[in-house]
């Protein structure tokens, strides 16, 4: 069961305060300083999701993922594996609605969903890569890591 979900009416002019604050932290204290802040958010704001994945499940920040794409109107898809799950943004809602308030999304924003993935799967079995596919556009992938018998029976 997901535990954050929002629910009322929905304000995506949080996306506006949130590039400014990435703007200014990243400016002020580099990307170190935009990791600290996300690693902290995955690891103590969305505790239960990196607790889970800790343990080896993925199931809730899936389900995390799902929600807030479809609760924004993204333009996106799941698909998961036995190893892997790849989220596809096509449209970004939180870029979007940037471009319709006539703001130019901070060269840091994305870091958002680069650093929040890292950090949910540090110290966990997964691994996160994050790749920015265009404006408003990336591909997420939550990798499980292989095992050290894996490793060895691919080095035989």
């Amino acid at each position: 069961m997901l535990r954050y979900r929002e629910a009322g009416e929905l304000h995506k002019d949080f996306h506006g305060s949130m590039n400014a604050a990435v703007e200014y932290v990243g400016r002020r204290y580099g990307r170190e300083g935009l990791r600290e802040v996300f690693k902290a958010t995955a690891q103590r704001v969305y505790r239960s999701i990196y607790e889970g994945l800790k343990r080896g499940d993925w199931n809730e920040l899936l389900e995390h993922w799902r929600y807030f794409m479809e609760r924004e109107g993204a333009e996106f898809s799941i698909e998961v594996t036995d190893t892997e799950a790849v989220m596809t943004v096509r449209r970004c809602p939180a870029v979007a609605h940037l471009r319709k308030l006539g703001m130019t999304p901070s060269e840091f924003f994305c870091d958002q969903t680069v650093l929040l993935n890292e950090a949910w799967c540090e110290g966990t079995p997964f691994e996160a890569v994050t790749e920015v596919t265009g404006d408003g556009s990336c591909t997420q992938i939550i990798r499980k890591r292989p095992t050290l018998k894996e490793v060895d029976n691919d080095s035989e």
